[in-house]
């Protein structure tokens, strides 16, 4: 008899099993959702690498003219790494268990992010207030486009931010806030390091050598 109870057992209807199931169901949505955020990140790479090869063949021509530069671009810097630098410190918090206590990183996070998409209003409408750099000049069109972009961006993040927030406001299940604010940080560590890259090369000057040089093109 015990030996037909064996074979007839299902483990995987045991208590133990039952109880772990949930953790592993949570576990395999989790990894989904970090390979599909870093899937999503690598086409956005792909974007703004498109971007700036594009940029960086314009510049070869001989009626290339740059653009102006802006001081306020190094505030707005210094705001998207705090917001990361922000971000990163809720994630700390979460993960040693205390996702309550990530409340004032989580928003100081999304306010830094909302100071730095306000800045880059601000250089957008000082640039449109320079008539001698309308339009119809190429790193001008540039400047619009690839920094509208970031932006857009960034106020996607923001949205994703806001469905974390939201959900510590609701005391969700912490392993599902947890998660959310470690996606949050890595999408903000993601567009503070694209910032980086297209600030250093297109927007500090007029870095021909360098940008072509980063597109593999001298």
């Amino acid at each position: 008899m015990n030996i037909f109870r064996q074979l007839t057992e299902k483990p995987w209807l045991t208590p133990q099993s039952v109880a772990a199931a949930p953790l592993l169901v949570h576990s395999v949505k989790s990894t989904k959702t970090k390979v599909g955020l870093w899937l999503f990140l690598s086409i956005v790479t792909v974007l703004f690498f498109l971007l700036i090869v594009a940029y960086a063949g314009r510049m070869t021509l001989e009626d290339w003219r740059p653009g102006p530069t802006f001081n306020l671009l190094w505030f707005n810097t210094l705001a998207l790494f705090g917001c990361s630098v922000a971000m990163q410190s809720a994630t700390d918090v979460a993960r040693r268990g205390t996702v309550a206590n990530a409340w004032f990183s989580l928003l100081a996070g999304g306010l830094l992010a909302l100071v730095f998409l306000l800045g880059q209003l601000l250089a957008w409408l000082q640039l449109s207030g320079m008539s001698n750099f309308g339009l119809a000049i190429p790193a001008v069109a540039f400047f619009y486009l690839i920094t509208g972009l970031h932006a857009l961006h960034i106020a996607g993040g923001l949205v994703a931010w806001s469905t974390t927030v939201a959900k510590m406001w609701a005391g969700d299940d912490p392993a599902k806030i947890r998660q959310s604010i470690e996606l949050c940080t890595i999408y903000w560590h993601f567009m503070f390091g694209v910032w980086v890259v297209l600030f250093v090369l297109l927007f500090s000057g007029n870095n021909l050598s360098a940008v072509l040089a980063f597109c593999g093109l001298k």
